[in-house]
């Protein structure tokens, strides 16, 4: 049977309040008496029921994440960061994939609720609103991580997309590149029309004109990234370098133009974006915009602790500072 909070207090022969300062760590228990509650909750193998705990604090120290690919470097990189400041403060995550399904990502939004989570940090690629209608109305608080609104109303953890666009695509034209071509996500999501503005930006500074055999819209895999080399290669004009919106899109260019018999960086140069794992583990190494993953997932559920907890809140909208480094995929 399972061991109550009576049975401890009854063996131990002091009240329940007893019993519950000590497994919360109140100081105002003496000694002896800690003592004597400690031996009994591990002689009886007595574990305090967060459910009844929850309810009566009427929190549940549990925060809810969705993010939309469990198995990507870049959301998993994310979810460590989330998942080590919770542990600080003392709060459990409720981990969940929504496969960047819209539907999915609405259920699970309402299947959070009803767990009682104490707040959501939410991952995903667009903010429709029917997201804001659920996170407005929603009970708790919502933090968006390495996600953008249209609203500008849920609080979030992001880098400046455009400018680091305009800045990678920069460092490959500053480096005597006049045909950059650009691969990028789904055009409907925020960010990727930032890093496509961005990129933009950076051709018409330089009086380049932009081609639109040079860009290519597609999902952020490595095979978006082989199939777009494919088709700029069968160009009669062939881009000379390649700014791709993703790490993970940047290695299938890299190995697209190597299957094609061309050479990184020598024919062709290719920038990424993220400065997942990979960018050091594929041949060239990866020339990249340094996204810190970890510190947006940390921030962001540090933000999400200030609200939990009603703690002043100076600034919503969170901006880290973002980087280039260069790899050997450029020249």
């Amino acid at each position: 049977m399972t061991v109550t909070i009576y049975d401890v207090a009854r063996e131990a022969n002091v009240s329940m309040a007893t019993v519950s300062r000590v497994v919360n760590g109140n100081p105002n228990v003496k000694p002896t008496t800690r003592k004597k509650v400690l031996a009994t909750i591990e002689r009886l193998g007595y574990r305090p029921n967060a459910v009844a705990r929850g309810l009566a604090s009427k929190k549940t120290t549990t925060v809810g994440a969705i993010i939309p690919d469990i198995s990507s470097i870049f959301f998993a990189e994310l979810a460590r960061g989330i998942e080590d400041i919770a542990t600080m403060y003392k709060y459990n995550i409720i981990l969940s994939n929504s496969d960047q399904n819209k539907d999915k990502e609405l259920q699970l939004i309402n299947t959070m609720l009803e767990k009682q989570v104490d707040g959501i940090i939410f991952m995903g690629g667009n903010i429709s609103e029917e997201h804001v209608h659920e996170f407005s109305s929603a009970s708790v608080p919502v933090v968006l991580a390495a996600t953008l609104d249209d609203s500008d109303t849920i609080p979030s953890v992001n880098i400046d997309y455009e400018a680091a666009g305009y800045e990678a695509t920069k460092y490959l034209i500053d480096k005597g590149n006049k045909k950059v071509a650009f691969i990028s996500g789904k055009e409907e999501y925020t960010i990727n029309d930032l890093k496509y503005k961005g990129y933009l930006r950076a051709l018409e500074e330089s009086s380049i004109t932009p081609t639109d055999d040079f860009i290519v819209r597609g999902e952020y895999t490595y095979e978006s990234g082989i199939n777009a080399v494919n088709k700029f290669m069968n160009l009669n004009d062939k881009p000379t370098a390649i700014f791709a919106a993703s790490d993970q899109i940047a290695l299938g260019a890299i190995h697209g133009a190597q299957d094609l018999g061309y050479k990184v960086p020598e024919d062709i140069e290719v920038f990424g974006f993220d400065n997942t794992k990979l960018a050091y583990m594929v041949r060239p190494t990866l020339s990249t915009v340094v996204q810190p993953m970890y510190d947006i997932g940390a921030v962001a559920m540090r933000l999400l602790t200030k609200y939990m907890n009603k703690e002043e809140v100076e600034e919503k909208k969170v901006v880290l500072p973002h980087r280039l480094i260069e790899r050997n995929s450029t020249k």
